[in-house]
């Protein structure tokens, strides 16, 4: 009995012995207050220490809503300290919801970029931005070809001459995206961006497993550090709940060797992007251009036929009894 409790008592001690030695080794791996905001969010109405609101952003002691579920709404929520971590991971507890069920929209983003507080046609912030987008697009548009069910979870560096195409989803200047069934979720929702070193990652948790699941990695992405965190989410037409509950930013332990390599000091870029698409237009007033028409299309389109076959029937049956001296009788 006394050996067995004396196992007990050593197994403990070096257990307790590895939390220190991992805890010793961890010391750079740590929250970023700066550049973070959590329940419950402190200050007096819209003014909350280091996060500037815009928009139609309103501020609860539950969460932050970017957007109501209203139509033509735009709000962002920005740092308002420079990043200077090169490692870093950004964990987003988010909830987008709404009363739609079949159609709805139009998505949020979470930025890494160099202007701010700029709000935009990209969810809610600048298009020709300067620096890194994880966007969150929960309405699918039908204008162009696309190989992915919606929400869709991408990524987008730009160094501030590309447009964000929303006729393609921006399919055309993405890094790589996955599909994450996040809206209207009975569970917590999640995401993890995670940059390291010129390795972009991003995670999403929103099955209530309580661990990540890779949504895509790309290599060969430079950013620079002096960049502002923020998140923006827009409606149109369609429209959600964006909710921010909150943002957390760690920076990351990583090897000493290459905590010692230079800083990035250049414009954002990226090695790889997602095969191309051909752009299909869909000029205003069109019925036949784009890719599949929209049920409002096909609907005029029968009852112009109907139209048609009424009026051809009408026509011919004039012509008919005008030319037959017998049908002309019955009616004396």
């Amino acid at each position: 009995m006394a050996s067995d409790t004396g196992f007990i008592l050593r197994t403990l001690f070096i257990l307790l012995i590895s939390c220190l030695v991992k805890a010793t080794w961890n010391t750079k791996d740590y929250l970023k207050r700066e550049h973070t905001i959590t329940k419950p969010y402190t200050g007096a109405g819209m003014n909350i220490p280091l996060w500037d609101f815009v928009g139609t952003t309103m501020v609860t002691s539950n969460y932050i809503r970017l957007t109501p579920d209203r139509q033509s709404s735009q709000g962002a929520i920005w740092n308002t300290m420079p990043c200077r971590v090169r490692n870093w991971e950004l964990h987003v507890h988010f909830k987008v919801h709404g009363q739609g069920k079949n159609l709805f929209g139009d998505g949020f983003a979470i930025w890494y970029a160099r202007d701010r507080n700029q709000l935009g046609p990209v969810f809610g912030s600048k298009d020709y931005f300067v620096g890194l987008a994880v966007i969150a697009d929960t309405y699918s548009n039908h204008n162009g070809p696309h190989n992915h069910q919606h929400p869709y979870i991408s990524s987008m560096v730009n160094n501030g001459s590309m447009h964000y195409d929303h006729d393609l989803d921006g399919t055309h200047t993405e890094l790589a995206g996955c599909t994450s069934l996040f809206r209207n979720s009975d569970h917590d929702t999640y995401l993890a961006i995670r940059y390291e070193g010129t390795t972009l990652k991003v995670s999403m948790d929103v099955d209530g497993k309580d661990g990540w699941t890779e949504c895509f990695k790309v290599d060969g992405v430079r950013l620079p550090v002096g960049y502002y965190f923020g998140a923006s989410a827009a409606t149109g037409e369609l429209a959600d709940n964006h909710d921010i509950i909150s943002m957390k930013l760690y920076e990351l332990d990583l090897p000493e060797s290459q905590g010692k390599e230079e800083e990035y000091r250049g414009l954002p870029q990226a090695e790889v992007f997602a095969a191309p698409r051909d752009h299909i237009d869909d000029p205003k007033g069109g019925f036949t251009s784009g890719g599949s028409w929209s049920g409002w299309k096909i609907f005029f389109v029968i009852v112009l036929i109907i139209i048609g076959v009424i009026v051809c029937g009408a026509v011919a049956f004039v012509i008919f009894n005008k030319d037959d001296p017998t049908k002309r009788k019955r009616f004396y």
